[in-house]
């Protein structure tokens, strides 16, 4: 059984999950997490990685700017920690944006890897 390793980058995130054959279960539980937000969003099955990591960073900046509500609603279900919100540079929406989608990619994994392994 092998042991969780947090991910330090969103690229080493998504290639655990692909070298694991737990991408699929990734996305379905995006799309589960941000419907139960009610900010529904189709990550497709077949979305490659580089795609689902643009999308995903596209999603997170338009909630930010336009419906920052949602935004805090959507950290809530993921179960993002909010010491870790906290902790990021809010200057830069773009960067912003793009560390949040981190955050959100890496509570996700964990829960689908620990569902996997127990």
């Amino acid at each position: 059984m092998s042991s969780f390793i947090a991910p330090i980058s969103t690229d080493h995130l998504l290639s655990e999950a692909e070298k694991e054959n737990l991408y699929q279960k990734l996305i379905e539980q995006l799309n589960k997490d941000f419907n139960f937000a009610n900010e529904p969003v189709d990550f497709h099955p077949s979305t490659k990685p580089d795609e689902l990591k643009i999308q995903l960073h596209e999603k997170i900046y338009r909630l930010i700017q336009y419906k920052f509500a949602e935004y805090l609603s959507l950290l809530y279900i993921v179960d993002v920690p909010e010491d870790q919100v906290k902790k990021l540079d809010g200057s830069d929406i773009m960067e912003l944006s793009e560390q949040v989608s981190f955050l959100i990619l890496k509570r996700e994994w964990m829960k689908v890897w620990f569902r996997s392994k127990y």
